[in-house]
């Protein structure tokens, strides 16, 4: 499936009805501003309540004062990685003044479990498919100070809290791999990720603080796959990179990965209830920055070294993007719920975003797991490469994120010959489809170089195919002047009128007569195409040959 739209806020209304979101807990939960204390004591509730599906442990390291960095795992059989089974973990609070993020991780971990017990599917796809780590806050002693100012003030200066004990900054304080990535690109010689071991990273960068270097150890130790980093004074998705090359406060800088990424935060920003809203008035005390889409390039926005998202995506398998989920950084608790509904759609869909692209394992021939193997992507619709390798794991598994499109995925590793195969990658990125799945599997057997290279058989007739798809594809372009002709049909009026009965034919559970009137004509269809995609192929097409032309084109249209 494409990239969709931005939802409103009636649909996103109708999302949370239909997959549950709107439910759970909330008699239990009181959405207040938790202290360290009160953290532990509700993720340690979860836990007592969700046992089977949750594991709490906290970082190596204590922060600068003394307090645990608590991490809740949330996942079906908790306590070890599973082949095939990627890694996802949501950090909160690193900037200590900045609390949106934890208060709604907090919320969020009670969600996952109440709605696990209640039979959810899509929060048990999650649990089932994804080892969820989530850590409520990186900075409780920032949190304690900017707190201890809203007891005694009435409200929190705009900096006070922010840095951790030793008064720094933990969103600068990481190894900057940037400007070393960027010499790389420049020589054209070394590796495109991965760019420096822990130990050696500890080394240089003396300043590292307790906080700082738990996540670092932590990232080393589990292969994480997708993540974000939840600050607030703005509302935006932030995506890579966050440092400029050129050296310049504000330019576009794109990652390799750059398509991926904009898919990404888009998969966060068209879920929230404003984000991506054009007529969303900006924050004036960032200068009435106004984001496209609700996302911006790091770079674009202004430069920032050392940083922890750039830091995931060079030094680790991991994507992060960074959420700004508010102009006000400390807001009053009377709040909470309504931000908690703004954020409850996105949050979830955004995890299910660890199951795009492509992941498998790669074996040896004698079946054996072949660790630290190169997975190298090449985009087959431009014929570029995407110069970001990712490593595959101990248990020989490998996870690469994707947005749609063709790809020649090439698997290499010291002592074999490389192995090629070519791929469609088709996501899914809402979650009112009541569909979820995985990401396509793609294994790969590697053979040893002191054997003869095997010849690539069927890959390789695969990887023919589609590149004489992509050859052929500028020669034919559709008529459109000639559709146009054909889908005259309806009134505007009498359009909105079957997609309502149609509607209410599909999903009876929602009064769509009533809700009908706040949603716009391009919601109605985008919800319709959701109830379709959850049918088969073959009853689909029948019920799509049952609407009007017109209908029926602005239905396959969206979906290419």
């Amino acid at each position: 499936m494409g990239m969709c739209q931005p939802s409103s806020k009636a649909l996103l209304l109708a999302l949370a009805l239909v997959v549950g979101l709107a439910a759970g807990s909330e008699q239990e939960f009181a959405y207040i501003h938790h202290d360290h204390p009160a953290t532990i004591a509700l993720m340690k509730s979860v836990h007592e309540k969700c046992p089977d599906i949750s594991r709490l442990y906290n970082l190596t390291e204590t922060s600068v004062e003394g307090r645990e960095l608590i991490v809740i795992e949330l996942t079906e059989n908790p306590g070890h990685h599973v082949p095939g089974k990627p890694e996802f973990k949501y950090v909160g609070n690193m900037h200590g003044n900045e609390v949106v993020g934890k208060e709604l991780l907090l919320r969020l971990i009670a969600y996952l479990c109440d709605e696990y017990l209640q039979g959810n599917e899509l929060v048990t796809f999650l649990l089932q498919k994804t080892r969820l780590h989530i850590m409520p806050t990186m900075n409780p002693d920032g949190w304690q100070k900017a707190y201890e100012e809203l007891k005694k003030n009435g409200t929190v200066q705009w900096t006070t809290g922010r840095s951790n004990a030793n008064n720094v900054d933990l969103n600068r304080n990481f190894p900057d791999l940037n400007d070393k990535m960027y010499a790389i690109e420049e020589s054209g010689n070394g590796r495109n990720s991965h760019l420096l071991k822990l130990q050696k990273a500890l080394e240089i960068s003396k300043d590292i603080q307790p906080e700082t270097r738990a996540v670092m150890k932590w990232l080393a130790e589990i292969g994480f796959v997708l993540s974000s980093n939840l600050h607030g004074g703005d509302l935006v998705a932030n995506y890579p990179y966050d440092k400029t090359r050129s050296g310049d406060s504000r330019q576009y800088t794109a990652s390799p990965d750059d398509q991926t990424f904009v898919y990404l935060a888009k998969s966060y920003s068209y879920f929230h209830a404003e984000m991506a809203d054009p007529d969303r008035k900006p924050c004036d005390r960032m200068g009435g920055d106004v984001f496209n889409d609700g996302i911006t390039n790091g770079g674009a926005w202004y430069s920032v070294g050392r940083g922890m998202q750039d830091y995931n995506y060079l030094e680790t398998n991991c994507f992060e993007i960074t959420l700004e989920l508010g102009c006000d950084k400390f807001p009053p608790e009377s709040k909470l719920r309504e931000i908690w509904e703004e954020n409850a759609v996105a949050l979830t869909n955004f995890m299910l975003q660890t199951h795009i692209g492509v992941k498998g394992t790669v074996k040896d021939t004698s079946g054996k797991p072949v660790t630290d193997a190169e997975v190298k992507v090449l985009d087959m619709s431009t014929g570029n490469p995407i110069d970001h390798d990712i490593l595959s794991l101990q248990d020989g598994d490998y996870y690469r994120l994707l947005a749609d499109g063709d790809y020649e995925v090439t698997v290499t590793a010291k002592g074999y010959h490389p192995t090629k195969k070519c791929v469609t990658v088709e996501n899914e990125m809402y979650v009112g489809s009541g569909i979820a799945k995985e990401a396509q599997v793609v294994d790969f057997v590697l053979t040893p170089d002191t054997e003869s290279k095997p010849d690539g058989g069927e890959a390789a007739a695969e990887c023919e195919l589609l590149a004489d798809g992509h050859a052929s594809q500028q020669a034919v372009q559709p008529d459109s002047e000639g559709q146009q002709e054909k889908v005259l049909a309806l009134t505007e009026a009498e359009e909105r009128q079957v997609l309502l009965e149609v509607l209410a034919y599909m999903d009876n559970r929602i009064n769509w007569a009533k809700l009908g009137p706040q949603l716009a004509q391009s919601d109605l269809y985008y919800t319709l195409a959701m109830k379709l995609s959850q049918l088969d192929s073959e009853t689909r097409n029948e019920f799509l040959e049952l609407l009007p032309p017109q209908m029926r084109e602005h239905l396959l249209m969206s979906q290419q």
